[in-house]
C-alpha cells in the first residue's frame, strides 16, 4: 500500500515531535520532508511530492505555508492558533484553490463535545459559563478551543454569553468545562486531554481524511467525523 507523504511545519516544536512520533509508528504515512523554523529555504521539488502538510508552526509562518500549498496544489491542515483576521482571511483565500483543515483543537473527543453543544437549544432559562485551563506556556488566553466552544454554544442557545474563564499553570495539557445553570439545576459538560499525543493522532487522522479530498474548500475537525 502507498503511504501518504506528510510534510510537517514546525517540525522541532513540541507539536511536531508528538506527531512525528505518531507518524513514524503508522504502517500507512511517512514523515517525507519538514520545515522547522530555522526558516530554511524550501526544496519545491521535494515539496511538490508532498501529498498533504500538516502545520503546528506559528501564525507568523502561516502565509509561507500556504503559499507553497497553493503552488503544488497540496491540502493543508493546521492547528496552530492566535490568528488574526488577516491569518484567518489568508486561509479562507487557500480554501478556495486547495483543502484546508483549520481546528483550534485536534482531539476527536472535543469535535463530540462541539456536536453536543447543540442540544442545549432546546432548554431555557439557563445561564452558561466555559472554563478552560491549560500549561503556564499556553500564549492565547482564551485557547482557540474555548473560543470556538463559545461561539458554538451562543450560536445553539441564541445568545451572547459571558467570556470564557482561562487559567494557565502548571503542566496542564487542556481542559475544557461548560456549565449550564438555572435556579434548579445544573449541567456540566468537561473534556481533558490526558496527553499531547491525542491532538497528534487526530491532526494525523484529519490528515489522511483531508487527502482525499478532492474540492478546495475550508474543513472542519468535525467533518472527519460526521463528514462535511
Amino acid at each position: 500500500m502507498k503511504k501518504l507523504k506528510i510534510g510537517l511545519v514546525g517540525a522541532n516544536g513540541r507539536m511536531g515531535q508528538e506527531i512525528a512520533t505518531v507518524i513514524g509508528a503508522s504502517n500507512n504515512s511517512d514523515v517525507f520532508y519538514t520545515i522547522g523554523r530555522d526558516k530554511k529555504s524550501i526544496d519545491h521539488k521535494l515539496a511538490a511530492k508532498v501529498d498533504v502538510w500538516i502545520d503546528f508552526s506559528s501564525p507568523e509562518a502561516l502565509p509561507e505555508v500556504l503559499k507553497i500549498a497553493t503552488r503544488h496544489k497540496t491540502p493543508v491542515v493546521c492547528g496552530t492558533t492566535g490568528f488574526s483576521k488577516k491569518e484567518k482571511s489568508a486561509l479562507d483565500k487557500a480554501s478556495k484553490e486547495i483543502p484546508v483543515l483549520w481546528a483550534s483543537n485536534m482531539s476527536m473527543g472535543v469535535a463530540v463535545l462541539n456536536e453536543a453543544l447543540k442540544v442545549f437549544n432546546s432548554i431555557n432559562n439557563f445561564d452558561y459559563q466555559i472554563e478552560e485551563f491549560h500549561h503556564i506556556r499556553k500564549k492565547d488566553k482564551p485557547s482557540g478551543t474555548a473560543i470556538t466552544l463559545q461561539e458554538n454554544l451562543e450560536k445553539a442557545v441564541g445568545k451572547k454569553c459571558p467570556e470564557p474563564l482561562a487559567v494557565r499553570g502548571g503542566g496542564i495539557f487542556g481542559v475544557h468545562k461548560i456549565h449550564a445553570m438555572s435556579d434548579e439545576e445544573m449541567i456540566t459538560f468537561e473534556h481533558t486531554a490526558l496527553n499531547r499525543t491525542v491532538f497528534a493522532k487526530g491532526a494525523v487522522r484529519a490528515a489522511s481524511w483531508l487527502a482525499s479530498q478532492k474540492k478546495p474548500g475550508l474543513y472542519q475537525i468535525r467533518d472527519v467525523l460526521f463528514g462535511k
